[in-house]
């Protein structure tokens, strides 16, 4: 039993310090994003995190929308975040529910605030709200309105409410006081005024609540007991305990409010607003695009959400920020795809062979392994004929000592099928091999040395007359710094990867793939893992390159 409390991440150890003490029958946890971006790799840990305690507690688990600025919000947004988490394999308590399906009692507590004198109306704008603010070691300066009379306040609310001032005119403010260390503390705003349609309340209002007046009180009416966010919110917990303060019924579940390092990966920006920004000034080819840390990229480049979900559990829960190496999340693909995906043979720069002593019109059918990790999928039989296609790169006409693939005078290993050895090479008149004449070990079918004499190389190929046609999308890391956005003088931008995107056509591919469907997921044998793209169709077949076999950027970039 102590070695389990000891693999208890510190979110874990307090749950069941509450379960055990009485303190909670059931958890309910919550995951409330704003929809206002496509959801990322970070927001994948959360949900994780927020999820899985629901699960691992027997608890309850919310689905929220913080849907408090119309301005930047977009049912589109809600949509594909819902099925993110879908994806990723959670599903929430009932129906999804929104910040602003409490919008009327955040009103009606509002009203109690400035009836009880705890909240007023200020004129100044937000450049001067900021600037008296004051400084974590200088405290604030009181506005020259905080104590305009509760009927007065009153007055303006409803006026506000009612549409009579324009944006910014005006704001709620809590009388939180200014003069606490803690610069949230310092009469915080509760309601500003923003005409504008919002996505699910139309024109009814054209004043919304903040975060930090919203968020608390929407657990509380939820009944949330932990409600667990990142390090960045931990200086607003303060202001989140004193609005609670101030609607708390004993009789009713408070929620407490708990921290963990959000994840940080290097060579990635997580930044909605600079995603938003790749994406609208076209560096990007959308929010999927397969570049993209968001989920929806991620899935699309062929990810798989178990893949995801092992690795926010390798990361772990910590209470510190730290950086997380990419390659992590690369290994975790690797992991899952090399254990599932079917291996297929592709030829990306195709170079022509010619079996010279091979029959003219026969084929035959030769019997490959489908996934060598696991035996229950099987084989099946790729084509072999005269004419084949491999790899441009795995033929060097003045090889050095050690190059084990095909050179001329040189005898290699097709995969599942014979020996060869390359007697011919043909040149264009710009001196490119376009063709290499072989012959081949008709003994050595499958592979099999005929005589015990050992070859070296084995490489991949695809019979011409079988294969199909398709185009394979290269992708790379987006960006070519490990810190994109941590460089205070230099836009990230700057470092975006130019060779993030490679598009090979013409590739060949065995005829195995033909009815394969967007996001069904492939070996290339000896290649890397591929995922067929959603943008797919049978005439027009597009794959996408998820994962190398083995991570060579770190080898690349030293």
């Amino acid at each position: 039993m102590e070695d389990e409390k000891k693999s208890l991440n510190f979110i874990e150890q307090i749950i069941e310090e509450d379960l055990k003490n009485g303190k909670h029958k059931q958890i309910y946890t919550r995951f409330p994003p704003e929809p206002n971006g496509y959801l990322h790799i970070g927001h994948a840990k959360s949900i994780c995190l927020n999820f899985g305690l629901g699960e691992k507690y027997n608890g309850k688990t919310n689905l929220r929308f913080d849907d408090t600025n119309p301005v930047k919000e977009d049912v589109e947004y809600v949509d594909s975040i819902m099925e993110d988490i879908k994806w990723l394999g959670f599903n929430w308590e009932n129906e999804a529910k929104y910040a602003s399906d409490y919008f009327d009692q955040l009103f009606e507590w509002a009203v109690e605030f400035i009836k009880q004198g705890k909240a007023y109306i200020d004129d100044q704008t937000a450049e001067e709200i900021s600037a008296t603010r004051g400084t974590p070691t200088r405290p604030g300066i009181e506005s020259p309105y905080r104590n305009r009379s509760v009927e007065e306040n009153l007055d303006l609310f409803m006026r506000m409410k009612n549409g009579e001032f324009a944006d910014g005119q005006k704001v709620l403010r809590a009388k939180t006081g200014m003069d606490s260390p803690n610069m949230h503390l310092r009469d915080a705003v509760m309601y500003r005024i923003k005409h504008a349609n919002h996505h699910r309340t139309g024109d009814k209002w054209c004043i919304y609540p903040m975060y930090d007046y919203t968020h608390g009180q929407s657990d509380y009416l939820e009944g949330i007991t932990h409600s667990v966010c990142t390090l960045e919110f931990e200086n607003h917990r303060p202001l989140y305990d004193w609005f609670l303060d101030q609607i708390y019924d004993s009789s009713k579940t408070r929620p407490r409010q708990i921290e963990f390092a959000r994840l940080n990966l290097n060579y990635t920006v997580m930044s909605k607003r600079k995603l938003l920004e790749l994406v609208e000034k076209g560096f990007v080819k959308s929010w999927d695009d397969p570049r993209m840390p968001t989920i929806s990229g991620l899935r699309r480049r062929g990810y798989t959400p178990e893949s995801i979900r092992n690795f926010a559990e390798k990361v772990g829960i910590a209470k510190r920020d730290n950086v997380i190496d990419v390659a992590l999340l690369e290994y975790s693909i690797r992991e899952d795809l090399n254990k599932k995906a079917q291996r297929i043979m592709a030829v990306l720069e195709p170079l022509k062979v010619v079996i010279t002593n091979y029959p003219e019109g026969q084929s035959e059918e030769l019997e490959a392994i489908n996934n060598p990790e696991d035996e229950n999928m099987g084989t099946r039989n790729v084509p072999f004929s005269r004419e084949l296609f491999i790899e441009k790169e795995d033929f060097m006409e003045n090889a050095p000592k050690k190059f084990f693939r095909l050179t001329q005078g040189a005898e290699v290993r097709l995969r599942y099928a014979y020996f060869i050895t390359c007697n011919e090479v043909i040149k264009d008149e710009n001196g490119e091999v376009i063709q290499l004449n072989c012959t081949y070990d008709p003994l050595s079918k499958g592979g099999k040395s005929p005589d015990g004499r050992k070859v070296m190389g084995t490489i991949h190929w695809v019979s011409a007359n079988h294969a199909i046609d398709a185009e394979v999308e290269l992708y790379d890391r987006l960006f070519i710094d490990e810190a994109p956005d941590g460089h205070k003088e230099t836009d990230f931008k700057e470092f975006l990867n130019p060779d993030s995107l490679q598009v090979l056509k013409g590739c060949k591919i065995e005829p195995f793939a033909k009815s394969a469907k967007p996001l069904d997921k492939f070996q290339f044998e000896r290649k890397g893992y591929f995922c067929v793209d959603t943008d797919s169709t049978s005439e027009n077949l597009i794959f996408n390159r998820t994962v190398g076999l083995k991570d060579s950027w770190t080898k690349q970039n030293k």
